[in-house]
This record gives structure tokens, sequence and C-alpha cells, in this order.
């Protein structure tokens, strides 16, 4: 085991999209601007920014037009946002969107929660869709939710997400996401839908994104990396969840893969503390604790470090 691990991963930072979408309070625009900025200070080279849907079916992402058009062109960062339409993908042009992603499910009851439609409507809708968005020199990334599992139907089989991968490469999508959308994948499992996809999408093009609502997102994240896969979605300090997956907890922490990744040797480009102290500035603005162990270590140490500070001040005055 560990015998072909990479030199280098990729992580595609989620949580001004996926973690902020999934607050119960609307996050100020600003946060968000300063949210993304720190990212990018710490060394995040790929952030998922916004989404362009309907307000009324995301609200906490109302501001998509301002956040892409704010970030649409960061040197030196990949910034992406997702389309769920026509209509969206006009609005992510409007905004210099170079870099977005179409998304559907693995299963047709969550589809239908989530996107309104089944999934050969879903599919027939991208055939204008994603052709569209590379007609604009877009990057195009196809996100594939409950691939491993659904809250409705249970366990995902392997077949129905072959189908679709294959549909979506022969539309040309540029990258494939494969999600654990309810966090409820095992390594075996991971590897078994991963000896599916790959004979038919390259390695090098397939993403991988797991909630960690049973604690095996990071194990996964392993087998997937032995298996190839260099290309990582997590979100700073677990922030997340999916509003049509009930139940589900959030993305496996950045943290926690900056510091297993860099333990191991392997290269992130990622400043470990410049990210934990975004996290520390995310928990005071959202105003509640955020559920990543290693932030909490984080805050521990630093509280530690604090209290024998001053008891070294007091020692030292008498």
């Amino acid at each position: 085991m560990f015998e072909n691990l990479p030199k280098r991963v990729h992580i595609r930072e989620v949580g001004p999209r996926d973690g902020l979408q999934n607050e119960s309070v609307f996050v100020p625009t600003e946060v968000k601007k300063e949210f993304i900025q720190r990212l990018a200070a710490a060394g995040v080279s790929a952030i998922e920014i916004t989404s362009f849907v309907n307000p009324k079916w995301i609200p906490a992402l109302a501001d998509c037009a301002e956040i892409g058009s704010r970030f649409s062109d960061m040197p030196g960062i990949a910034t992406n946002a997702l389309v769920p339409n026509m209509k969206g993908l006009e609005g992510a042009e409007q905004a210099g969107m170079k870099d977005i992603s179409v998304f559907m499910s693995a299963t047709e009851a969550h589809n239908k929660s989530n996107i309104n439609k089944s999934i050969d409507e879903t599919l027939r809708q991208f055939e204008t869709l994603v052709p569209a968005a590379k007609a604009r020199g877009m990057q195009v990334r196809a996100g594939l939710s409950t691939a491993f599992g659904c809250p409705y139907e249970g366990e995902t089989d392997v077949r129905q997400v072959v189908r679709i991968v294959r549909a979506l490469r022969g539309m040309g999508v540029d990258e494939m996401g494969i999600a654990d959308t309810i966090g409820v994948a095992d390594p075996l499992q991971v590897q078994r839908v991963l000896e599916q996809v790959l004979p038919i999408c390259p390695v090098q093009e397939v993403s991988l994104h797991f909630h960690d609502t049973q604690g095996t997102a990071l194990a996964n994240i392993m087998v997937a990396m032995e298996m190839g896969i260099t290309h990582f979605d997590s979100s700073l300090g677990g922030l997340g969840g999916c509003p049509y997956a009930p139940g589900a907890s959030g993305n496996v922490p950045t943290e926690h893969l900056v510091y297993a990744f860099e333990r191991m040797g392997i290269e992130t480009g990622i400043d470990l503390e410049k990210l934990l102290e975004v996290g520390v500035y995310m928990q005071q603005v959202l105003g509640h604790p955020l559920p990543s162990n290693g932030l909490k270590a984080y805050l521990g140490r630093k509280q530690r470090a604090a209290t024998t500070a001053v008891k070294a001040a007091a020692a030292a005055a008498i």
C-alpha cells in the first residue's frame, strides 16, 4: 500500500460555494470576498466561488453576479462556478467566468429533488449546454452527485454512474467530478467505482468530492490517490452539506487534506497555518464552530500558547 503516491495533488476549495450555500442565514457579500481573498493568500490555487442559480432555489448565492465579476480573473488562481442551465451560462459569461461546472445526480430521486428533472432530461439539456459553453471558450467540469449513495434510493448502481460518465464524456466535458454527496462511501466501494470509471475517463481528468458524514472521506481519498487520482475537492473547516440531501454533513476539511498530504511528502502548494487562520476568521464571522477537528486542535494550541505567554509575563513582572 502507498506504493503509487503522487508528488503533488491539486485541491479545489469549495467552501465559498458548497460550504456557504448551506448556512442558515445569508453570508454578506463582503465576507465572501474576504474569504476568497484569504484562501488565495494561503496558497489555494483552485476555488469554486459561486453558482449561477435562481436565487429562489439557493438564496445564499443571490450575489453570484457580483462574486463572479469580482473573481472571474484572478492571476494564478483557477476560479470556477456552477451553471445549471442556459440562463446560468449567460450569467456566468456576463460575469467573465472562464471555467464552469454543470451538475447532475446519479440517481433519479436525487436528480429530481435537486434540479427537478429526470436523468435523461438533464442529459438532453446538457447536450446543448456543454457545447454552448465550449463554444464560448470555457472549460467545463461535470459534477456527478450521489455517485456512491443516495438519501432516497440507497447505494447507487455503478452501472448508472458509468452510463452518465460515458454520456458526459461524449459531450466534451474537460473534467469529470465524482461526488459522495452524503458521505456514505467506503474505500472498497471507491475502488470498485473507479475501476469502472477509469477505463472510460482518463485518470488525469477525474476529480473526487467526498463528504465526511461517516468519517471515511480521508480513507477514501487515500484509495483514490493510490489509483492515480490527484484532483480532490474539499471545504475549509468542513463547511457545507447539501440542501437536497437530508442528513449530509459537510465536505472533508481542506486542512485535513493539507496536513495528511504534506506529512506524507506530497505537495499541495498551500500554507497550512495560513489556511487554518482563514478557518479562525470564518468561524468568527459565521458565529458558530466549524466541524473540523483539525481547526479545533489548532484553536486549542493557540489557546494554550496564549495562556503560557500570559503566565510567563506575569512571572517576569514579579
